[in-house]
């Protein structure tokens, strides 16, 4: 099964593979996280991508479980 929640420790390349994928990274992209397929990425973890951006990293996983949570109970009924 694929992971359903974010965590700070999170590498950005588990994000590529996690479910609601195509939902969550335009969260990442709205906060000029553009390359989440780079090799340079792929090592970062979210708490790093969100420090290097200028971001605070529990605000930020907090957003994205709270439309991880959103979709999942949508998809659920």
């Amino acid at each position: 099964m694929e992971p359903t929640k974010l965590e700070k420790e999170t590498m950005i390349a588990e994000v590529l593979e996690m479910d609601y994928a195509e939902e969550i990274i335009p969260l990442f992209t709205a906060i000029g996280m553009h390359c989440l397929g780079c090799a340079a990425a792929s090592e970062e973890t979210v708490e790093e991508a969100c420090l290097v951006h200028g971001i605070d990293p529990d605000a930020f996983v907090s957003a994205v479980n709270g439309v991880i949570e959103g979709l999942a109970a949508q998809k659920a009924q």
